[in-house]
């Protein structure tokens, strides 16, 4: 712009030489304004230069951030393709897992099934297992209560006083009916009560009230029994002897309501009463242990 200024005034000069007619004051006018022109235009070269600078840098910043966000999105697109293929690889495992399953005839909602089956079983089987621990212990206690029973009668058994046995699942201690009563009597006989005092210190130590244990005293009799003039039947006198034990029993100290006293008549007997020694054995007194709930096991016989 300036060069173009610079020749204007050279031309007017020159113009003004051949003419003679361009007063000087023109001429300073005409320099003066060619200069100010030069100074603007380098004014906004610098201006216009700056503001290359300044869009050359931002075109630099956003070329960055262009090349940053690519890179961004290489990387999501690289992570979402392995993400896929891991995922695509997990549905191809559980396909062919589901498959195999399916081939041995065991579908997985089969098998989720029988597991609630097979979980609620195991809890049954716990339990079942529970009670048998508990009637096994209870089964060892009554065992060595008969053999501790069988020890302490052992002079009396010697004798032919008493027997320690197991009948009907039960341990029984059996007295002689014809050593506790006279013949169609069912008052105790003096001569008895001494087998009936023994019996009596062991169920006190063995069977205290605390420990729940419970017996059940019961007499029998053979038929020639019944005909005795003081009773009625053989109901009747085996209930009235088998109250006279308990009530014997209890003046020693044992809890009354550890006994129960019942009368079978000459309907339970042991052998067969066609001859005099089988119609003895039958004339007896039990006092059996009554199981708890937890004592459902047989004790075993005695040899």
């Amino acid at each position: 712009m300036w060069r173009l200024v610079i020749r204007l005034s050279t031309l007017l000069l020159s113009s003004g030489l051949l003419a003679s007619c361009v007063s000087k004051v023109n001429y300073d006018r005409c320099v003066s304004d060619a200069a100010a022109a030069r100074m603007q235009d380098e004014t906004r070269q610098k201006e216009n230069g700056a503001k290359i600078q300044a869009l050359e840098l931002a075109i630099a910043d956003a070329q960055s951030a262009t090349q940053e966000r690519d890179s961004k999105l290489s990387e999501l697109s690289t992570a979402d393709h392995n993400l896929q293929t891991r995922l695509d690889e997990a549905t191809a495992m559980n396909e062919q897992l589901r498959g195999e399953l399916q081939r041995l005839g065991k579908d997985v909602d089969k098998i989720l099934s029988e597991r609630g089956t097979l979980s609620k079983a195991l809890e049954e089987a716990k339990s079942r297992l529970d009670e048998l621990r508990k009637a096994q212990a209870a089964a060892e206690a009554r065992a060595a209560l008969f053999r501790d029973f069988a020890r302490r009668f052992k002079p009396l058994a010697d004798a032919g006083q008493i027997r320690v046995d197991a009948r009907r699942g039960q341990l029984v201690m059996t007295v002689s009916g014809d050593l506790l009563f006279e013949t169609g009597r069912g008052e105790l006989r003096p001569a008895g009560r001494g087998a009936l005092m023994e019996i009596a210190h062991a169920l006190q130590t063995t069977s205290p009230a605390s420990s729940g244990r419970r017996f059940l005293v019961t007499a029998h009799v053979d038929p020639p029994d019944g005909k005795a003039r003081h009773a009625k039947s053989t109901w009747d006198l085996t209930a009235a002897r088998a109250v006279s034990v308990v009530e014997y029993l209890v003046s020693l100290g044992v809890p009354a309501t550890s006994l129960t006293a019942a009368g079978a008549g000459a309907f339970d007997p042991l052998t067969p009463n066609d001859n005099a020694d089988g119609r003895t054995k039958n004339r007896r007194i039990e006092i059996a242990l009554l199981p708890s709930g937890e004592e459902a096991l047989s004790v075993p016989t005695a040899r």
